[in-house]
């Protein structure tokens, strides 16, 4: 994505990368965290888990940017962000 202006800083801040966990038998299927990741990371897939709801699935796992909303919106608990280390980033 092209913007129009770049911070001035652009090339001393690194953006922060997630890793997103999901404990599919936990979800209810609200879609929170679909609707709410400002980057689209998530959908809700075509599977059930046991309780017969659709959980989230990451389509585009390496655009996280640890924002942890996700994380704070899911009234169940269902899924949890973690820090990837910078190494595993560049690589």
């Amino acid at each position: 994505m092209q913007f129009w202006r770049k911070p001035l800083d652009a090339d001393k801040i690194k953006v922060p990368h997630g890793e997103i966990h999901i404990v599919r038998d936990r979800c209810k299927g609200c879609g929170f965290c679909v609707e709410y990741c400002p980057k689209d990371v998530l959908v809700l897939s075509e599977e059930f888990n046991t309780k017969g709801y659709h959980p989230p699935e990451a389509v585009k796992a390496d655009d996280c940017v640890h924002c942890q909303l996700c994380e704070m919106l899911c009234p169940e608990f269902a899924i949890f962000v973690t820090l990837k280390d910078e190494e595993s980033v560049e690589a």
